[in-house]
């Protein structure tokens, strides 16, 4: 009896003592640290590279000629100011020296009296520097004309631009078409060039185009960084001998995606629904 009753008693304590060795053992060994997590460095996104908005206006093409234009200094010249861009005392012509006229800024400050104030105003003058001369006959007579391209100094940051156009006639170039273009991204010039007998003008922006002797057409609420267009707008020029005059439609091509077609007078879809609300 007392065997029987001991036998199973002295199972149960060592099934016992055999689980406490084995607690002790996960107990007192050692435990393993995780490894400290990586520390993660965000990359810096790379600085966008400010595209060069001169280059088709800067190669090669169109650059020689057999007119006598093709000669002629461009960069020691009088040229006429177009409208918007007269001096405050009323001279409605620069003259380049060897491509250059320096602006003349004379700032003013808030202790200055009025007349002190205006009178130097008065000597403020808008520089000019050269760009390029471009060459291709679009008046249909033959020779080529001149596209003379320069650059409006303002002592600022803004780079407006200047076209000169230019034929040859009694022995000297005789102007026939000058107009403005804006300020890069905001209706900067892209590129000239003569397609079919006509002069194409290229600008950056939506639906920018040249009435007259200005650069015009801007989109209200069409804004964004000078320095990279989205944009730009294709317009053609046919010359009637008197004056250039725009053929066609309006083409506003993606700067981002060549291959999105046009948009054609754009201008004319956005603003629509405002002069309807007038």
């Amino acid at each position: 009896m007392f065997l029987k009753f001991f036998r199973p008693v002295k199972y149960i304590a060592l099934i016992a003592a055999l689980s406490a060795c084995g607690t002790k053992v996960e107990t007192t060994s050692e435990t393993t640290s995780p490894p400290p997590a990586a520390e993660i460095t965000a990359t810096p996104e790379p600085t966008p590279t400010i595209p060069n908005l001169q280059a088709e206006l800067l190669d090669d093409r169109s650059k020689t000629t057999n007119s006598p234009l093709g000669t002629f200094d461009f960069k020691n010249h009088t040229y006429e100011l177009p409208r918007g861009w007269q001096n405050p005392d009323g001279t409605t012509e620069i003259t380049l020296v060897n491509g250059k006229v320096a602006p003349v800024e004379a700032a003013t400050s808030e202790d200055m009296d009025p007349e002190t104030k205006a009178a130097v105003k008065a000597e403020r003058r808008i520089g000019m520097s050269y760009v390029t001369t471009k060459y291709f006959d679009v008046t249909g007579d033959g020779a080529d004309e001149a596209f003379v391209v320069l650059k409006i100094e303002t002592a600022g940051s803004a780079i407006p631009q200047l076209v000169y156009v230019f034929t040859w006639k009694d022995g000297k170039p005789e102007l026939i078409w000058p107009f403005r273009t804006g300020d890069r991204a905001d209706g900067g010039l892209k590129d000239l060039r003569a397609e079919n007998g006509e002069l194409i003008v290229e600008l950056y922006g939506r639906d920018r185009f040249i009435l007259g002797q200005t650069e015009t057409g801007k989109i209200t609420g069409d804004e964004e960084q000078l320095c990279c267009p989205t944009f730009f707008t294709r317009s053609r020029y046919k010359w009637n001998g008197k004056n250039f005059l725009m053929q066609g439609k309006r083409l506003t091509f993606s700067v981002e995606d060549p291959n999105a077609p046009p948009i054609e007078n754009l201008g004319d879809i956005v603003n629509e629904p405002a002069k309807a609300r007038k």
